[in-house]
Formats: structure tokens, C-alpha cells, sequence
């Protein structure tokens, strides 16, 4: 799955790409571009310098991080030195790209006492057309899924235009939720999933699940977030974590004491108000459905998470409803005809 989606996304957009996967899901998925100031503090980066190929996973692993923890990685291209560095003190159990750098190779295969998955994936292989599977007895065959996700996909669309960058991260989407499994609904913005909610019986679920997830990651920008001065000594995992938590906001007692513990200043809370006021300056979001939008409950939700652009397949008979809601909040919507269910 993992390597299926960056080769994908790399032959879509011409950029290199980047997935960091959990349980035969992406918890995040990039490509490679330039890192603003707050998201390389935030990602705690600033100061490196990033190939193509580690900023690509850097955002792939930034977006979500405490999903990706032990994650299993793929990239697009070759593995470098510095993606190799980035990726040595991290929790993560493997990785599979088309090929290694002699000194990234000795580095991962020196991660976990040697344990750490190398994999090399070969660029030219051709699937068989067809798939099988067999459980508790029963086999089941199918063609595989073979059809590329495209530009021209998203050639019609209602209630506005895609900018190109819309349309950059629109196909970033598509193409990871069809490696994710369904129901799956995905946040993108600036070249990376944001926040990606998958496997849930109900499509709204996966909105709001995306979306609390991209309103996590914006508010890791807030000022007070990047402003938490945690002592030495303080791993930088338990770090993200409790950042997370702060952001959160639901700590308990103990976890207040223990916050306040692995800080080396007092603890000020972020308040609800905080929270709004910074989330009010989230803009320009893509949403992308795998499956068809059949209520605009989930158009209303989107549009607290900053959402301008949709892509879905359409189909619903209630699509009128949903162009109705996304007319409403101005948000651009294309049709795909695209169905990308995957179990």
C-alpha cells in the first residue's frame, strides 16, 4: 500500500513523495516542499538541512505524529543520508523505497540492533490484473485496482475553481485515500495530509475524525504550543505527545502534574477561546472523500476546519443538498466519477 501510494503520487505530481503508514493505513502523506518557519519548529527541524527526499518525509511524519509512531515508511525516491539521519532516532519498524545510498543504507540497517525492515521496491515491476485473497476458507478474486488518479479528474467542478495548489493537494488526497482504508475522508494543505480519518462505518465519523486531526496539527503552530520549554532530558516523542495533549486540553490530574514536571516553566493552559481565535486563520483546506458525499452534514462540519475545496466522486442522491451546503460556506467542489474503496 505504502509504496504503491508515493509512486503514484510521484508520477501525479512530478514531486517526490512521501507516506508514513499504521495498521495498512497512511497516517500521513507528502511531497516534498519548502518548510515554513513555524512547521520546521513544530516538526523541530529548523536549522537542518533537507533534501528533497527527507523534507518530503518529514511532512509525511509531521502531520500526525503520534499515529506514526513505529510507523512503516515509504518514499518515491532514493533514500539519502540526510532522510536516513531524520529517520535514525525514530520509533519506526521499516521502510521500502527504490533504492539506498550507500551511507543511508548502513544507517537503517544499523537501526534497532539491526531489526529495522529495508526494503528495496522495484520501479519497474508489473502487477498481476488480477487479485486474490483467501479467508476462513473463502477465496476471493478481483481485478486490482489499476486505474491512476489524474489531473483531469478533477476537470468538473461546481460552486467555484481550483487554484493549482487545490488541485496539487486535491490529488495528494485521492491518491492516499485510495491506499487507505474506507470509509476514509482526508485533509490536505500545502503538500501534505493533515489529517487523514479512515475505517469508519460512517462518512461524517471520518469527517470530524479528519478534522479534529487537522485542527491538531494547526494549533501545534500556535504560538503558546511552540512556546512550551520542556526540560532537558525530555524525549522528543514524549515531547510531541504532550503538545498534543496541551493542545487536547482534556488532561487529567495526574497528567497535569506530569505535564508540569516535564516543563521547565509553569503550566498555562490554552484556552477555548485561544483555540478559535487561532483556528479562525485556517484557510484554503482540501477535502477528499473516497466514497460519495450522501449528506451535507459533512459539508458543515468541513467548513469549521478551514475547508475551500472538495473532491468526491458524486453520485449521491443527495447531491443537489451537498452543492447547496458547499455553495453556502464557498467552497469549490469537483465531481471525480471516482470511487476509491479499499478493504
Amino acid at each position: 500500500n505504502a509504496w504503491q501510494l508515493v509512486s503514484e503520487v510521484r508520477a501525479a505530481l512530478g514531486l517526490p513523495a512521501a507516506a508514513s503508514f499504521k495498521h495498512v493505513s497512511p497516517a500521513g502523506a507528502a511531497v516534498a516542499l519548502e518548510l515554513s518557519d513555524d512547521l520546521a519548529q513544530a516538526y523541530e527541524v529548523q536549522g537542518r538541512d533537507l533534501t528533497p527526499a527527507a523534507l518530503a518525509y518529514v511532512r509525511a511524519r509531521g502531520a500526525d505524529p503520534k499515529s506514526s509512531f513505529g510507523d512503516f515508511v515509504a518514499l518515491s525516491d532514493t533514500v539519502d543520508a540526510a532522510t536516513a539521519n531524520f529517520l535514525k532516532p525514530l520509533v519506526s519498524d521499516g521502510i521500502i523505497a527504490p533504492g539506498y545510498e550507500p551511507e543511508a543504507f548502513e544507517t537503517l540497517c544499523a537501526k534497532k540492533k539491526g531489526s529495522f525492515i529495508v526494503m528495496q521496491a522495484n520501479a519497474n515491476f508489473e502487477p498481476p490484473e488480477r487479485e486474490t485473497r483467501e479467508l476462513f476458507g473463502m477465496k476471493l478474486e478481483q481485478d486490482r485496482n489499476n486505474r491512476a488518479v489524474v489531473p483531469v479528474d478533477l476537470d468538473r467542478v461546481v460552486g467555484g475553481e481550483l487554484t493549482e495548489a487545490a488541485r496539487r493537494d486535491l490529488l495528494l488526497g485521492l491518491i492516499a485515500l485510495k491506499y487507505t482504508q474506507s470509509n476514509s475522508v482526508g485533509y490536505a494543505l500545502d503538500g501534505q495530509m493533515i489529517g487523514i480519518g479512515a475505517g469508519q462505518q460512517s462518512r461524517v465519523d471520518c469527517t470530524k475524525l479528519a478534522g479534529a486531526k487537522a485542527d491538531v496539527w494547526h494549533l501545534r503552530r500556535h504560538p503558546k504550543v511552540l512556546g512550551l520549554k520542556f526540560k532537558a532530558g525530555v524525549g522528543r516523542q514524549n515531547r510531541i505527545n504532550w503538545r498534543v495533549r496541551y493542545i487536547e486540553g482534556d488532561l487529567t490530574d495526574g497528567e497535569t502534574r506530569a505535564l508540569q514536571d516535564a516543563l521547565d516553566q509553569p503550566l498555562e493552559p490554552l484556552t477555548d477561546d485561544e483555540k478559535r481565535a487561532w483556528m479562525a486563520h485556517l484557510r484554503g483546506v482540501s477535502l477528499v472523500s473516497d466514497g460519495f458525499i450522501p449528506f451535507r452534514d459533512n459539508i458543515d462540519h468541513a467548513a469549521r476546519h478551514g475547508v475551500a475545496y472538495v473532491a468526491q466522486p458524486g453520485g449521491s442522491a443527495r447531491d443537489g443538498e451537498v452543492e447547496a451546503a458547499c455553495g453556502e460556506y464557498g467552497i469549490a467542489m469537483a465531481y471525480t466519477d471516482l470511487r476509491l474503496f479499499h478493504h
